[in-house]
């Protein structure tokens, strides 16, 4: 698997510190979502696990065979927003673990866990107290780690806290503030910034990306290459197009809060929400400029509004998980909208 460039520094510091035998006993890769810590992540796994010892799991070795070797569980496992806990199943390998989110096996009916909760964690620190299988290291790898809930962050400090002899924790984590500090504290860090735009724009074009496609897909994540990639993939801009639309429908008084929220309520609200919080911010961004933004409103209105629908799209986007029917949520945060727009304000 070849890295993305903006991969090539953390793990070439990394790999070093493997063949010098200081592989941190735990690890926590930060960074916006898109940017590939999860597969930096497998690929620090595989590793670990690769029989040997060089700068990159070799591929062909018992170790990295069965970890290359997946499966997912049924009914497969899925986050809150709907996309798949192991994006590329668990491994094979004895002595790999892969913690997510995982199904409620307690409920009636059956649903996933909207956290990752202590009887995971228990369950992984029993498994890392028994020796490896193939006699190399044990390494369980955490995703998303700040969905932790509080009972199993402390049941993780105590594994962290007692760290055995190869034995590996890598967590991974787009909200690293919200893990403790205790946690935190523990583990060497390891941060991906979104790379120079340059970069990124070289990176989606040997992709396979259009050169004025990426470029607009990188203007709309903020230039971040892997959400841009995932968009022009997936239909992505053209669903923040239909976001943007119904934001200025809802604004000019055109389109009903109810008809949007029912829709988008069946049709990925998760990412809808993202798009509508993060259209909020590069409206006020552009007006602070002078110039037009991406929902081209003609009556300007303020800052202090805009930044508001900002949080209450992020608040809805949050409460998603909840309980709460998300039509509901939807409307509350979309009325806003409407009933500003009736008064020409946000």
């Amino acid at each position: 698997m070849k890295l993305p460039p903006w991969h090539e520094d953390n793990w070439r510091s990394l790999a070093q510190r493997r063949t010098q035998g200081r592989f941190p006993h735990a690890l926590l890769l930060c960074g916006p979502q898109g940017l590939g810590k999860r597969a930096f992540a497998e690929r620090a796994a595989a590793l670990l696990l690769c029989e040997r010892d060089a700068g990159a799991p070799c591929g062909e070795c018992r170790g990295c065979r069965l970890f290359a070797s997946r499966s997912q569980r049924d009914p497969e496992e899925t986050r809150p927003d709907g996309s798949l806990a192991q994006p590329h199943g668990h491994p094979g390998h004895p002595d790999a673990r892969f913690v997510g989110h995982a199904l409620n096996e307690k409920s009636s009916p059956k649903r996933m866990y909207s956290e990752l909760v202590v009887e995971q964690i228990r369950e992984l620190s029993a498994w890392l107290a028994l020796p490896p299988q193939l006699g190399r290291a044990q390494v369980a790898l955490i995703d998303p780690a700040d969905e932790l809930n509080i009972a199993a962050a402390n049941a993780l400090l105590k594994t962290l806290e007692e760290p055995g002899e190869q034995r590996h924790l890598i967590l991974v984590s787009s909200q690293p503030a919200r893990l403790p500090a205790t946690i935190r504290s523990r583990c060497q860090r390891i941060e991906f910034p979104v790379p120079p735009l340059a970069l990124a724009q070289q990176w989606l074009v040997e992709q396979g990306v259009d050169a004025k496609a990426a470029s607009a897909a990188l203007s709309a994540a903020g230039g971040n290459p892997g959400l841009a990639l995932s968009w022009t993939k997936s239909g992505g801009m053209a669903v923040r197009d239909e976001v943007a639309n119904d934001l200025r429908g809802l604004h000019a008084g055109t389109k009903s809060a109810v008809e949007v929220a029912n829709r988008w309520s069946k049709d990925d609200a998760h990412t809808r929400l993202w798009f509508a919080a993060a259209l909020a911010r590069e409206e006020a961004q552009a007006q602070a400029q002078g110039r037009n933004g991406p929902l081209a409103l003609t009556a300007r209105p303020e800052f202090t509004k805009l930044a508001a629908w900002f949080d209450q799209a992020n608040r809805a986007r949050a409460q998603l998980r909840s309980p709460l029917r998300p039509e509901l949520l939807l409307l509350e945060a979309l009325s806003s909208v409407s009933k500003a727009g009736e008064k020409n304000t946000w």
